[in-house]
């Protein structure tokens, strides 16, 4: 009997740099996400910011998610993020928080924080399933349409080294002992 794939093993992306050729797919995937897309001006606006950086995730040769965040002194600032309708639930998402993870360090960035609309419960949801905490209610905080925001925080964990056990911490050891 083989063992179910998880949906996070379900696809192997590539997550690269985002390049001016991307953003037709990358616009069509912010399109589809959201109620107030922004525009492809939008996008080069930001991009253009020293500090912002533009990430993809592909699938075969297919542009399948984008995620552009922000480098500040202390944390990483995810300001976009969305992945296409057909690739969802598969792990696409998962890869590319996990590759801003990361990036983390417990000498210079220490956490990533994001803000997810109230009414999106799906990122809300998301998000939390990738270890963030909502920490702070931001009232009227969308200027589109006045709605608050979430603002949700992860923050960065010391990866866990496993101990080393001697022979007396062997259970196996043990019972041949005796």
């Amino acid at each position: 009997m083989s063992a179910v794939p998880t949906p996070r093993s379900q696809a192997r992306v590539h997550i690269r740099w985002m390049i001016r050729r991307d953003m037709p797919e990358v616009l069509g995937i912010e399109h589809a996400s959201y109620e107030h897309p922004w525009s492809e001006e939008e996008f080069l606006r930001v991009l253009r910011q020293r500090n912002c950086i533009g990430m993809v995730a592909e699938l075969g040769e297919r542009v399948v998610g984008f995620m552009i965040y922000e480098l500040h002194k202390s944390k990483l600032q995810i300001v976009n993020f969305a992945v296409s309708r057909d690739c969802r639930r598969i792990g696409v998402g998962h890869q590319m928080v996990a590759k801003l993870v990361g990036k983390l360090s417990s000498h210079r960035r220490t956490r990533i924080t994001l803000t997810v609309r109230e009414t999106n419960l799906i990122a809300q949801l998301f998000f939390r399933a990738e270890d963030f905490k909502a920490t702070e209610v931001l009232r009227g905080y969308y200027e589109d349409t006045d709605d608050d925001g979430y603002l949700m925080t992860y923050t960065y964990h010391e990866p866990s080294v496993p101990a080393i056990a001697g022979p007396h911490f062997n259970r196996i050891a043990k019972q041949v002992e005796n």
